[in-house]
């Protein structure tokens, strides 16, 4: 720890931090939860965050914080008259409150820098020692301190924790006035940075809190306490007791916050809940702000808000009330959600491998370790969010690995029919699929195209929100759309009691009903909503289309003007005019050659203008419902052994780069390269390819073959990219945080 005797002493130990280092400042009046700091100060998907008394900067606000910092400084009144600057140090560890005094008095500087009310304020960081509390002039050595990254120490003085439910627990918090350590790990902080994260077990002690490589997950809690869950009596009345600390004192902490927000950084407020964070003006303000602390047992609220706030019904209430222990073990052990994601990938794996024995012990263990796999799914995603643990790649898992998952139990489920009774399902394993590909097309781009229009009105929308006030509807609806936890529970019992065939027919009719009764009430939303949708919905969705050569010629020959339905009707003439053709004329016909020619034409016309349309955002799922559609076709009609499985392989490839592209742009940073899309041909150059596959290499084994080797070659290209793009640095730090199930 060290001192800084001004604000110009604060921006020298700033420039002494690597520029890749998150930085922190807390005001030492601070008195709230500590997991209040951990959601201000360690989370890295904000370029900036803030809770009353406490303010974190990633390092591309360093420079933004600096100009704040000096700005700061000519308005402070000369050094002597008092007053508190805040600490700058890299959001890292802590120690106990005495060694990290002990740390800092070789470097202290004996200076101040006043406040507004004039009275002398101790070093942001310095934790009140043994002989009283700094805050009321007893003890405490005032000046300004800071923080290299070799000995990187930040302090939370009065972050205090009730005794409470959870009082064993090796994540609580010391009692009030020992400096406690953040529960989240080096990796959330920085990426890549020096030193490593620590926490406190129950006896106090230090120890390693590895979080390398940590994921993103889906969840519209993730760096939220819901405070729209059930609350204990105690918590109720801590929101009482917060309300009448109403003597909060002047800190220059949020000074900068709001010059950060004045300079145009987006300065991200956590959510608190019925957590507290105040920086109290006297020893009575002190006092009631402790009373509130004391009331509410944070490790709870933190787990409560490790789950989703928006689920399915299976997950909240059959997975979730034990999940989330699940995580808080996981998190006292080290274990990051990388690691818990790819446990549930591997022992989806082994359910697949299960399946494929095609015995009935066999679907029997298939079904329970499928279950099992979901709830290390759900866990992963609640570790990241008790521990507030997010990365690029654990973006980039946990947005590929459902999808893995489910579509390689689908193949082991085939192949256990194969085994079983010489049963041939994998026709259907394909169409299930197909169609939850196009199911998840239909989502992603409705909400590209609605997530920032304008005059967004609807009396379907109106009509959903009414609904949604009358609890029970709420689960209803949230069943019929079967999200991933009611759906793999619904293919788990089937898997063990029934057999393939059933399992398929069952998960085709649920998903088309689910599909149909989303599709509808997005139409008749999109219908009566008038809304001026944006260059950027327009943009999203073009690169959702993924057009190749053949369709860009078109458009750039029939450019046109914007047209209210034009898109989605040529996109749908495409496809039906394709998938007819194939399924009238037959494998090893020329007709579906000529009609995937004419698709690609259509193609072009619907993305030859902007897709601003009301309609607009069909055109995607439209161009995915006619490639995939043509290869099942092609493939089940052709009757060569083989056809199937390697059609199976081939949407696989092309789905994970439809689902990539997906995360790219929730993660703002746009599609894949477009050399990448030309490369592979775009969705009309694979269509005629296929169709043209399917009229020469009709003998024998050479469509299965071409079909093989064409999965291959797409699955390297996307994998190549796909893995360089999210594991470099500029990919983004958070793909889902709505909340919608999967």
């Amino acid at each position: 720890m060290r001192t800084a005797a001004d604000a110009a002493g604060v921006t020298a130990e700033l420039a002494a931090v690597p520029a890749h280092e998150r930085v922190a400042l807390v005001d030492p009046r601070f008195v709230g939860h500590v997991h209040t700091l951990r959601l201000a100060l360690t989370d890295p998907r904000f370029p900036a965050a803030t809770v009353r008394g406490a303010l974190s900067v990633q390092a591309e606000a360093r420079t933004a914080l600096v100009r704040a910092v000096t700005a700061a400084a000519t308005t402070a009144r000369p050094a002597g008259n008092g007053g508190g600057t805040p600490t700058a140090a890299p959001v890292q560890a802590l120690g106990s409150a005495e060694s990290l005094e002990r740390e800092a008095a070789p470097t202290a500087v004996p200076a101040t820098v006043p406040d507004r009310a004039g009275e002398a304020q101790p070093p942001v960081g310095s934790a009140p020692g043994p002989g009283g509390d700094t805050r009321d002039g007893h003890t405490g050595t005032p000046g300004v301190a800071a923080a290299s990254s070799a000995d990187a120490a930040l302090r939370a003085p009065d972050a205090a924790h009730a005794p409470g439910e959870y009082a064993g627990s090796r994540s609580r918090t010391r009692p009030s006035g020992a400096a406690t350590a953040l529960g989240a790990a080096d990796s959330p902080t920085t990426a890549g940075a020096a030193g490593r994260a620590t926490r406190t077990d129950a006896a106090g002690t230090a120890a390693p809190d590895r979080a390398a490589d940590t994921g993103v997950r889906a969840g519209g809690a993730a760096h939220t306490a819901d405070s729209s869950a059930t609350r204990s009596p105690s918590e109720s009345s801590a929101e009482v007791a917060a309300m009448h600390v109403a003597a909060d004192a002047h800190s220059r902490v949020d000074d900068l916050a709001a010059a950060l927000d004045a300079e145009g950084v987006p300065v991200h407020r956590p959510e608190l809940g019925v957590l507290v964070a105040a920086v109290p003006a006297d020893a009575a303000a002190r006092a009631a702000a402790r009373d509130a602390v004391a009331a509410v047992d944070d490790e709870r609220v933190r787990l409560r808000s490790a789950v989703k706030s928006r689920d399915g019904f299976f997950t909240t209430f059959c997975i979730s009330p034990y999940s989330r222990y699940i995580a808080r073990w996981c998190a006292r052990r080290g274990l990051t959600p990388n690691q818990v994601t790819t446990a549930s990938l591997l022992t989806a794996l082994i359910a697949a491998a299960c399946a494929a024995t095609g015995t009935r012990p066999g679907f029997v263990s298939a079904g329970v370790l499928l279950i099992a796999s979901f709830v290390l799914d759900c866990t992963d995603g609640q570790l990241a969010r008790y521990s507030l643990q997010y990365s690029t790649l654990g973006a980039w898992l946990d947005a590929t690995f459902d999808r893995a998952k489910e579509y390689a139990y689908y193949a082991g489920l085939a192949l256990g029919a194969a085994r079983a009774d010489g049963d041939d399902v994998w026709a259907l394993a394909l169409g299930a699929m197909v169609l939850q590909t196009c199911r998840h097309v239909v989502d992603f781009a409705f909400n590209e195209a609605n997530h920032d229009a304008t005059g967004n009105t609807s009396p379907t929308a109106a009509l959903s929100g009414r609904l949604d006030s009358v609890g029970w509807t709420v689960w209803v609806r949230r069943m019929i759309v079967l999200p991933i936890g009611e759906r793999w529970a619904m293919i788990a019992v089937l898997t063990a009691l029934t057999t393939p065939r059933i399992t398929f027919y069952a998960l085709l009719i649920g998903c088309a009903l689910a599909a149909c009764y989303t599709t509808a009430g997005r139409v008749l939303r999109s219908l009566t909503r008038r809304a001026e949708r944006t260059d950027r919905a327009a943009r999203a969705l073009a690169e959702l289309a993924d057009s190749g050569p053949l369709a860009e010629l078109v458009a750039k020959a029939a450019r046109r003007g914007a047209s209210s339905y034009l898109a989605p009707l040529a996109a749908a003439l495409g496809t039906a005019a394709v998938l007819a053709g194939t399924a009238a004329a037959g494998f090893g016909s020329w007709v579906p050659v000529g009609c995937a020619v004419l698709y690609a034409v259509l193609s072009g016309v619907a993305v030859a203008a902007p897709l601003q349309g009301p309609l607009d955002w069909l055109v995607p799922p439209l161009f995915r419902a006619a490639e995939y559609g043509t290869i099942l076709i092609l493939a089940a009609c052709s009757e060569v052994n083989g056809a199937l499985p390697a059609a199976f392989g081939l949407v696989a490839a092309v789905a994970y780069h439809h689902y990539d592209t997906v995360y790219r742009i929730r993660g703002g940073t746009g599609a894949p390269p477009h050399r990448l899309v030309r490369a592979i041909g775009g969705h009309e150059g694979r269509t005629v390819v296929v169709t043209a596959a399917a009229a020469l290499l009709h003998q024998n084994q050479g469509f299965t073959i071409a079909l093989t080797a064409l999965a291959a070659v797409l699955a390297l290209a996307v994998l190549i990219e796909s893995i360089r793009f999210w594991v470099s640095s500029g990919a983004p730090a958070v793909h889902d945080e709505s909340g919608e199930p999967a």
